[in-house]
């Protein structure tokens, strides 16, 4: 049985329209979504150990003294304000985790072909990395710049009651378990957020990634001549 010329056109243009999922597609990407995944934790990761190095060189020490006591006792002060500097370095980490969590976001989100839960699971994962990194590379740094204050081996005598100090900054608000996993979420938080907000900016269900969905046509059913069924 022959097609009409009718019916051959529409059978043509519902042949162009269906979806080519094969490799070579236009669109298709060239690496899996397993090691797209991998390469955003990594690339973070290697991003947080570099802004660990910035935050070295950025955050200012802590200047004080170790002072003899006329009882004999060895005490540490800070000069003027200077013990400001201690929430000085630990909020500038969180402000460059931060940053680095948007740009982050931002640039994940280009790459179209893998938009979706993995890639956003891998964009919090890379930012708890980051941190991690940040904070290990941040540390070792200035603890080599400014060493280690010895209070015990301080040189401080009765003749000479002061000795002055430069302490280095911290990478943490404190030292206990729930300040530290705080400081290390809180890049992953930022990050899943922005790319959250611009998810539900765009129109398509499937976010454009790979493969298509064809995204539902709402209105009355039509019959395969192009009419309306009787009674429309």
């Amino acid at each position: 049985m022959s097609l009409s010329g009718e019916e051959q056109r529409a059978a043509m243009s519902v042949t162009s329209e269906e979806p080519v999922t094969g490799v070579d597609s236009p669109g298709a990407p060239r690496i899996s979504r397993t090691r797209a995944a991998l390469v955003i934790g990594v690339g973070l990761a290697a991003a947080g150990a570099a802004l660990g190095a910035l935050w070295a060189w950025l955050a200012p020490p802590i200047h004080g003294v170790v002072a003899l006591t006329r009882g004999g006792d060895r005490v540490k002060a800070y000069l003027g304000n200077e013990s400001d500097n201690f929430f000085l370095g630990e909020f500038l980490v969180l402000g460059l985790l931060g940053v680095l969590a948007v740009v982050a976001a931002v640039l994940v989100w280009q790459w179209r072909s893998h938009r979706g839960p993995v890639t956003v699971a891998a964009l919090a994962v890379g930012a708890v990395a980051a941190a991690g990194a940040a904070a290990g590379v941040g540390a070792a740094l200035v603890h080599w710049r400014y060493g280690t204050i010895d209070i015990a081996g301080a040189p401080v005598s009765p003749e000479h009651r002061v000795h002055y100090i430069i302490e280095a900054p911290a990478v943490f608000f404190g030292h206990s378990p729930l300040q530290i996993a705080a400081t290390a979420l809180f890049p992953a938080a930022i990050a899943a957020l922005t790319y959250a907000l611009i998810a539900v900016s765009t129109a398509r269900d499937d976010l454009g990634a790979w493969p298509p969905v064809d995204q539902p046509v709402i209105g009355p059913p039509v019959t395969e001549a192009g009419a309306l069924p009787s009674g429309q």
